[in-house]
């Protein structure tokens, strides 16, 4: 086990190195920050290169990188054009996402799983058609159509809720966000759930299961669910780095001031120091949520080992 986390931590480097030089060079591409610099009015030479110079943007873009690279091995992601830290707003941006995020696995896990599970044991049922049909309209509608519908409905017209979260977005103000971000999210995983439940259940261990005599919780629990879950644990992993970088409509809709509310502010003011560490980031997320799911395999399915 030991070898393999370590030869896996030596693989992500080439691809956390792939991903961050295709990402600062998708982000050079979207205009020139230094005209959004000086407002409405085009910025005369010699402060344009003034502004070059200062942010390193007369350098070519490779040397960039090389640059970039080497502060954030250090710590450091650059300063925004604004003159804040980008660190600075990853410390307040990072935590309200994480909290989102947090609210929206748990929805998909308690629910997604759960529901999955009712369908996938009462297969070609009233219940499991229902789950189905449901589950195919929340995956038709966009997330920007559910987000707005609830927030009209819950929080102007009945008025159970706030319609915006504040700046501190604690966890109860973030149940109704977390329901819209997940719920395209939660959709696929009851389906998935509800398709390898139908699938193993009809698998050798579980008939020698019963013909044991175990009880059927125990069964379903012990033998039918464990082994149903690994494709789940595989999407909820690599789900958990899409939340936190598709937050974007979500945060949007509900005030909330995140990571997809900084990206968007990074993108409309073409401020490259501020997508890029912000990406930078969600890359490492993903890396370690996929490596924490692999890990997840051995312990679900012990038949499962690491050389």
């Amino acid at each position: 086990m030991g070898r393999y986390v370590i030869r896996r931590l030596l693989q992500m480097i080439p691809v956390f190195i792939g991903a961050t030089l295709l990402l600062f060079l998708m982000v050079n591409v979207m205009g020139d920050p230094i005209a959004g610099l000086c407002g409405d009015r085009q910025c005369d030479p010699t402060t344009a290169a003034q502004l070059q110079k200062q942010f390193g943007l007369d350098k070519p873009v490779w040397q960039q990188y090389l640059t970039y690279m080497g502060h954030v091995f250090t710590g450091d992601f650059g300063t925004a054009f604004n003159g804040q830290e980008v660190t600075e707003l990853m410390a307040t941006s990072y935590p309200v996402t994480l909290r989102l995020t947090i609210v929206a696995i748990i929805f998909e896990i308690i629910v997604g799983v759960t529901l999955g599970v009712i369908s996938g044991l009462r297969r070609g049922r009233v219940v499991d058609n229902s789950v189905l049909v449901a589950t195919l309209v929340v995956i038709a509608i966009p997330t920007f159509v559910t987000g707005y519908v609830l927030q009209y409905l819950l929080g102007v017209k009945w008025s159970v809720i706030s319609p915006t979260v504040s700046s501190d977005a604690p966890f109860d103000e973030l149940i109704l966000p977390g329901l819209v971000l997940a719920s395209v999210s939660l959709a696929y995983v009851t389906r998935l759930t509800r398709t390898s439940i139908a699938e193993n259940s009809r698998a050798d261990y579980v008939r020698t299961a019963v013909a044991k005599g175990l009880p059927r919780r125990r069964v379903i629990v012990r033998h039918l669910l464990r082994n149903s879950l690994i494709p789940v644990v595989t999407f909820i992993g690599t789900d958990i780095g899409a939340l936190m970088g598709g937050a974007i409509v979500t945060e949007r809709i509900f005030n909330i001031h995140g990571v997809g509310y900084q990206i968007y502010q990074g993108i409309l003011r073409q401020n490259t120091q501020t997508v890029v560490g912000f990406a930078t980031i969600l890359v490492l997320v993903f890396l370690i949520a996929n490596l924490v799911v692999d890990l997840l395999y051995s312990v679900l399915d012990p038949r499962i080992r690491y050389a």
